[in-house]
């Protein structure tokens, strides 16, 4: 029997040991691609989805402060909250395709699957990394703003365009960059080797994003620029901090006139 495309997503989002969860989104977004999995959404999406064994979550004002410096913890620290980042991605990813595919349809879904067989190489080698320091994901703390993020926009497609890839994950375009320059200027060309790698693959999911922002503003008959800082105001309790990454930005699809006005 065919399985369903909803099936598979559910079952990869709860699917919490790590690389099990990278295996079985490698598999999915491939049996996608083939053809081989039934339109079909009668499996609802979980209200969360499963985590690693033996991670800690913290709301994220309780997460201990990573101290700066080059010493071995804090680099296994940065490491650790990179991993931490890129296994949420996966997730919220799938849970994009998942919640809201049908509705949007295939064009929708093989994007987002994409995303999170993206996110997953990234967790895959920042694990390795993590390996080379004598650790490994789960174990130090992590906190869960992330997810709150996506549980807050689960009842509507545009919110979650709006916040998840155009604002938390735009943000990243900012911070990557520096954080690569620390690395490469530590003398790990290899671990600055990954954030660029990051940084550009981020920089095409946050397009993924803003097209399908912009088709569902068009369908709704709404602003682009309008509507999209409407929402940010009313589904996101943070702030956008300059400096930004204008040029990433720029070929995310995000002209500075759209996000400067709620910096």
């Amino acid at each position: 029997m065919t399985q369903s495309v909803s099936a598979a997503i559910a079952a990869a989002l709860l699917t919490g040991e790590p690389r099990d969860k990278v295996m079985q989104v490698r598999a999915l977004a491939r049996a996608w691609r083939k053809g081989t999995l039934a339109w079909d959404w009668a499996v609802p999406m979980p209200d969360r989805p499963a985590v690693p064994p033996g991670l800690q979550l913290l709301p994220p004002g309780q997460m201990p402060r990573r101290r700066k410096g080059g010493s071995e913890a804090t680099r296994v620290a940065l490491w650790h909250s990179l991993a931490h980042i890129e296994f949420m991605a996966i997730d919220l990813a799938l849970d994009a395709a998942g919640r809201f595919g049908e509705a949007q349809g295939p064009d929708f879904v093989s994007d987002f699957l994409a995303v999170a067989a993206d996110e997953a190489m990234h967790w895959s080698l920042i694990a390795r990394k993590l390996r080379t320091l004598d650790s490994h994901y789960a174990a130090l703390p992590a906190h869960d703003g992330l997810w709150e993020a996506a549980d807050a926009t689960k009842g509507d497609v545009a919110a979650r365009l709006a916040v998840v890839p155009m604002v938390l994950e735009a943000r990243g375009l900012d911070v990557t960059p520096a954080a690569r320059d620390r690395i490469r200027a530590s003398g790990d060309e290899g671990g600055a080797r990954i954030l660029q790698r990051i940084l550009d693959d981020e920089i095409r999911h946050v397009a993924v994003g803003a097209k399908h922002f912009a088709q569902v503003a068009q369908r709704r008959g709404e602003s682009y620029e309008n509507y999209w800082e409407m929402l940010v105001r009313q589904h996101f309790h943070g702030t956008l901090k300059p400096p930004f990454n204008d040029s990433a930005r720029q070929a995310a699809g995000l002209p500075r006139r759209v996000y400067v006005a709620l910096a």
